[in-house]
């Protein structure tokens, strides 16, 4: 094992940095910026972060697919940089993007990633069976993938992933674009690795829910950087007290997107003063809702309400509940979740175009 990790912690990201060049005359774009974590032995981790946030282009490094400009990562007690081909043996990808053959059977897909990670003929077929077996795709076995349904399509992939059995396996946003029911059997999937067979997962996901369902400790990254990490559990303890959520009338609503009649003075200062003076802290204002935080959100409600009725702003609904992963990332990046996802978009798109 290499002399970079610590005992039970054979991956490991050391101030990853990574700089796309500007395309068709554009600034660079600057994708990686110091990213550092520690991926614990058997477990889930989850590199948690919007659209555009560099996911993917960590994934890529720690699986040899691209290089970092500067930095040091370690997979499986491997350098990345220094020992490629050995990385390369001991972990399984899982892109965003499928790549099965369509035009083969998921019995001829799963053989012949078998032969390529070195099975005997004997072998890759029996290790075909017992992944179509696996992932409940045995009645489809002889059908071509291209006849296959999303969520089936999305098995078959992970079980190309794990067919060579990695120490380390890396599912890049492996539920993007699965109905409920599927999205289910791969969550149940994930957890099988990890809990039966103590394989080390890396997962990516901008999904809050299934980094809090999965994984043992996640890493939010915001703009190529980890801002915070830790287990779900103990994130959302830090945020101390109940936060609560106003959804804005359709006037008001109207108002703060600059498409109705203003309120007084500017429409997110006048909210965020409103609400404040009522008692909410951390306010952020991110379209038609209002999110807060308060000591105790039961009672600090109804003074809120009466505050925004009495400036006249109309409220369609309000809530209060306890912490999420998506109040542990506006505590240290100073954006909801949902505006860093529309926003990582368009960074995403530009690095791909």
């Amino acid at each position: 094992m290499s002399s970079g990790t610590s005992p039970g912690t054979s991956t490991r990201a050391v101030d990853l940095r990574k700089t796309y060049p500007g395309r068709r005359g554009a600034p660079a774009v600057t994708a990686l910026d110091g990213l550092s974590f520690d991926v614990p032995d058997g477990s889930v981790f989850g590199l948690l972060g919007p659209n555009g946030a560099g996911k993917s282009t960590t994934v890529k490094i720690l699986t040899t697919l691209s290089r970092a400009d500067s930095g040091t990562a370690t997979v499986a007690g491997l350098d990345v940089a220094r020992e490629p081909d050995a990385v390369r043996r001991a972990v399984g990808y899982v892109a965003q993007k499928p790549v099965t053959d369509p035009m083969d059977t998921g019995r001829e897909n799963l053989v012949l990633a078998g032969r390529l990670q070195g099975l005997g003929r004997r072998d890759a077929r029996s290790r075909a069976d017992e992944l179509l077996e696996r992932f409940g795709l045995t009645d489809a076995a002889n059908r071509l993938v291209k006849t296959y349904s999303g969520g089936m399509a999305r098995k078959l992939d992970v079980a190309l992933g794990i067919v060579h059995r990695p120490q380390v396996l890396f599912l890049d946003e492996p539920t993007t674009g699965l109905d409920p029911e599927a999205r289910a059997e791969m969550w149940a999937e994930i957890e099988r690795m990890t809990g039966h067979e103590r394989m080390t997962v890396l997962l990516t996901t901008h999904y809050l829910d299934e980094a809090d369902r999965l994984a043992a400790r996640v890493a939010i990254v915001d703009r190529g950087s980890v801002v915070v990490e830790g287990t779900p559990s103990e994130l959302k303890d830090g945020l101390h007290g109940d936060t609560v959520v106003v959804e804005l009338g359709t006037s008001a609503a109207a108002s703060v997107a600059g498409d109705g009649a203003p309120l007084l003075g500017s429409p997110r200062a006048r909210l965020t003063q409103v609400v404040g003076e009522a008692g909410l802290r951390d306010v952020v204002v991110d379209g038609a809702q209002v999110r807060g935080r308060a000591e105790v959100g039961s009672s600090a409600l109804p003074g809120v309400l009466a505050a925004l009725e009495g400036a006249g702003i109309p409220v369609a609904s309000a809530t209060v509940a306890r912490p999420s992963l998506d109040d542990v990332y506006l505590r240290y990046t100073g954006r909801t979740y949902g505006a860093a996802d529309r926003s990582g978009s368009v960074v995403a798109e530009e690095v791909a175009a």
